[in-house]
């Protein structure tokens, strides 16, 4: 069968730092008094695959989808162990994740588990939210361990303050963490290996204190790695929207569209592509197919279509993520 435009059902995550924000700013379905810290929108995760929504294939899942339609669904992009290659969540911050590092690829191999590249888009951020990214210039990897030890470790992070709109590239090595106040698009590889380094001496929602992973850590993190900076490229004006490359990487792409009256974006060269709405409304049209898009929703893009248009409404920002080269 020929295939169209994918929405899917949403997975919730209850995570210790979370809250209400994900239904407050995008109405999904947070049950009352749960810390919802994450939202699952394109995911091909063991245990936690997106159920598709919309047209004829409703009820199947993105699983279902790889195994099936692989190459129409795919085209070019490699699945990743058999699987959707890419992750796609909106995380919810209200407070201070633990401080953190994913491994590259040469160290997860050793310790037999996944690397993880990804980037994070700002959607909404309290008056003096922040990011941890990268160490403080100078910092020493005998420094940082001594101030595991002493609990102090965080002062060795280099900070960054943040407001809607920036952007943070975090290749895997990068320790990091997502402040507090923080609503954020994430794009990352198809893992879920996190190695805690600190966890500001909290109990997780079990009320026991959460693992720490401080041997993994220390063999995953880049400590050549010094005060990075947001993502700093310039944006173009083409007709009635503005257009900003974000991220070009071998493992993902990522552009922001911002409208400025109602427009349309012709999607001509037939690729994978997920559009993910972060404000206003849009809708991707394929022939017959229409899908319409409010803030906060994900739509996936086979690429095997080759007639897709992206329209915006004014005003509208949008995420278009493709898969690397």
């Amino acid at each position: 069968m020929r295939l169209y435009p994918f929405t899917f059902d949403p997975i919730l995550k209850e995570r210790v730092w979370g809250d209400s924000r994900l239904k407050e700013l995008y109405g999904k379905k947070v049950p009352a008094g749960v810390p919802i810290g994450e939202s699952w929108e394109v995911s091909d995760r063991p245990g936690d695959v997106n159920i598709i929504n919309n047209g004829a294939l409703a009820g199947k899942d993105l699983h279902w989808l790889v195994e099936q339609h692989g190459q129409d669904l795919l085209g070019s992009a490699k699945p990743e162990n058999g699987r959707f290659p890419l992750l796609l969540k909106i995380l919810d911050a209200q407070q201070t994740l633990s401080l953190q590092v994913h491994p590259p690829a040469s160290v997860a191999a050793k310790l037999g588990s996944e690397p993880k590249t990804e980037m994070w888009y700002i959607a909404d951020a309290s008056p003096g939210a922040e990011l941890f990214v990268g160490l403080k210039r100078g910092v020493t990897r005998e420094e940082f361990e001594q101030k595991i030890k002493t609990g102090t470790v965080a002062d060795c992070f280099h900070r960054v303050r943040v407001r809607r709109g920036d952007a943070m590239f975090l290749p895997s090595g990068r320790v990091h963490a997502v402040g507090a106040g923080l609503v954020i698009f994430e794009i990352q590889q198809n893992s879920d290996t996190t190695y805690r380094v600190f966890d500001w001496n909290r109990v997780g929602l079990d009320g026991k204190p959460r693992t720490l992973h401080v041997r993994e850590s220390l063999a995953s993190i880049d400590f050549e790695d010094f005060e990075p900076g947001l993502v700093s490229s310039s944006s173009e004006q083409r007709g009635n929207h503005r257009y900003k490359r974000l991220v070009d990487d071998p493992l993902f792409k990522v552009d922001v569209v911002v409208s400025e009256k109602k427009c349309s974006l012709a999607m001509k060269e037939p690729k994978l592509r997920i559009v993910a709405v972060v404000e206003g409304s849009a809708c991707v049209r394929d022939g017959a197919n229409s899908v319409e898009l409010s803030n906060g929703q994900f739509c996936l893009v086979p690429a095997s279509l080759e007639t897709t248009q992206l329209w915006l409404e004014a005003f509208a920002t949008v995420l278009l993520v493709e898969t690397g080269d």
